[in-house]
């Protein structure tokens, strides 16, 4: 297995560990039920650029920039390419919604944290790279943290539609084709189910 697959593996471990370590008080079954709710609404009015509704600008420039260093950029896309604060944002305000006060209760206390530490920055999106990363080593067991990176991922791999996963940065991070395929005996027997809906186009 080359570097690269190894990688890929190993990035997926930690995904699948950080999913199945998460707390929420929504049961999976439901939140797949919201997200499906969230897809077909949006499907209603496709093609327009994704928005910020629910974090003010202050508090999405700060969600962005811890994001951004749970998924840096590098050689290849991170969570700030992926557009994952906007998936962030419409998380809270929609299939997380339960999520959403007690996550602006702690996005404050990590903010007013971040200016006790660092007095002299505006916020912590202002910080250089290197005191971002020094600081978060400090609450990286905090609720906010984990949620955050929960969601980042969740951000980074979730279907476009949801907000995050721009152009499907994070599909092509670990080499996922996102095409429908039928090779009988498997699926033979449900592809004309008429509740199945191919969200990309590329059915085959």
């Amino acid at each position: 297995m080359d570097n690269t697959n190894l990688s890929r593996r190993s990035l997926l471990q930690a995904i699948a560990t950080t999913l199945a370590a998460a707390a929420t008080p929504l049961g999976w079954a439901e939140v797949a039920q919201a997200m499906d709710d969230v897809h077909q609404a949006h499907a209603a009015q496709a093609g327009g650029a994704a928005k910020i509704s629910f974090l003010t600008a202050a508090e999405a420039a700060d969600v962005e920039a811890v994001a951004a260093q749970i998924v840096p950029t590098d050689d290849t896309p991170g969570a700030r390419e992926a557009g994952a604060v906007y998936f962030i944002d419409r998380a809270l305000a929609t299939f997380f919604s339960q999520l959403a006060g007690d996550y602006r209760a702690d996005l404050a206390a990590f903010q007013a944290a971040c200016r006790t530490k660092h007095p002299q920055a505006a916020s912590f999106a202002a910080l250089g790279s290197a005191q971002q990363i020094a600081f978060l080593h400090g609450v990286d067991q905090t609720r906010f943290f984990n949620t955050t990176r929960l969601l980042t991922l969740l951000g980074m791999f979730a279907l476009p539609e949801y907000g995050g996963n721009h152009d499907g940065v994070g599909w092509k991070l670990i080499g996922f084709e996102d095409a429908h395929v039928f090779h009988p005996p498997f699926g033979h027997y449900d592809r004309e189910y008429p509740g199945f809906e191919v969200t990309s186009g590329k059915a085959q």
